[in-house]
């Protein structure tokens, strides 16, 4: 089995496929300086990095084939969610190690309302991203998946 040892020395985040990984998920997302960053793309599920800056969030958004799992590794949030855009029926802060779980066809969105860059991980399965996909910002995220 192939074990990367992953953001210890050199080593850089990017898309390890469908290959075995053995990573430090937590050291992983809080190193990550990209908006999104694709960490591993298998058949069947997608692990990606995220930095949201202050003030900044994910984007309201709704995923009709797709589940999702988000896991906040450090800062402060507030995440809304609801079976439509204009009925947005949940609304927790989230924060160090909360974890945010979004059914398929739920509008959601994850606004950073602390004061440092929100660092969190999401599992899509199956894949939502093209494999090695690296967004800077979130700008860059939404002119690539125009």
């Amino acid at each position: 089995m192939n074990q990367h040892r992953c953001c210890q020395g050199s080593s850089p985040l990017r898309d390890y496929g469908d290959n075995p990984l053995v990573i430090n998920i937590d050291r992983a997302t809080k190193i990550n300086p990209n908006y999104r960053t694709a960490l591993w793309t298998g058949k069947y599920l997608q692990v990606t990095l995220m930095s949201i800056p202050v003030g900044g969030d994910v984007g309201l958004e709704m995923h009709p084939d797709t589940d999702q799992f988000l896991r906040i590794e450090s800062g402060c949030a507030l995440t809304v969610m609801g079976p439509c855009k204009n009925t947005l029926t949940i609304r927790k802060r989230v924060g160090d190690n909360d974890a945010i779980v979004v059914p398929a066809g739920t509008w959601h969105n994850v606004i950073n309302i602390g004061n440092v860059p929100l660092k969190l991980y999401s599992i899509y399965a199956p894949p939502h991203h093209p494999f090695g996909t690296v967004h800077r910002t979130k700008e860059e995220a939404e002119q690539m998946e125009d």
